[in-house]
């Protein structure tokens, strides 16, 4: 492969991760988050 397409491949790795971290950690940090979590027991199906 060639250098520019070593950075190429780089770079594309490099934002993809970047990506990947800040959305991980935009959902751990967002305060109040832990009130609009909700699993299947907390949802009543005759809510109307």
């Amino acid at each position: 492969m060639t250098t520019a397409g070593w950075m190429v491949m780089g770079f594309a790795v490099l934002g993809m991760s970047s990506l990947l971290g800040w959305c991980v950690y935009k959902v751990v940090n967002t305060p109040g988050s832990s009130e609009h979590l909700h699993s299947p027991s907390d949802i009543d199906p005759e809510d109307d």
